[in-house]
């Protein structure tokens, strides 16, 4: 149904986290908030690209996609709110999620299956 890729500069993510406190807590989930920069920033490019792969629609927020740890570690997202309504009408059923970070990017890339 759809796809999205998404790359953060680590630092900068960084930088905007200790610049905005409440930031952290505007885009990450509960259980995300405490993790290091290098998985918060691939977390953030996931979150860009779930909202990519619906073609970006309004009324989306960051707090609608959160990356879990599923079977044997790979990660998963879990949707929610508008990003879920979105999705069920796209007849999205299952969500795949890679992310890569490396050198001071992180990267994800997301594919939204019927």
């Amino acid at each position: 149904m759809g796809i999205g890729v998404d790359v953060v500069e680590v630092a900068r993510l960084r930088a905007a986290l200790e610049r905005t406190p409440g930031l952290r807590r505007r885009l990450f989930t509960e259980a995300e908030a405490e993790l290091p920069a290098e998985s918060l920033a691939a977390r953030f490019a996931a979150k860009e690209a779930v909202a990519k792969a619906l073609g970006a629609p309004p009324g989306l927020s960051h707090l609608d996609a959160e990356v879990v740890r599923g079977a044997h570690g790979r990660p998963e997202v879990r949707i929610t709110g508008r990003a879920a309504e979105v999705a069920r009408g796209l007849g999205v059923r299952r969500w795949h999620v890679s992310l890569s970070h490396d050198g001071g990017i992180a990267v994800a890339y997301v594919i939204a299956e019927s």
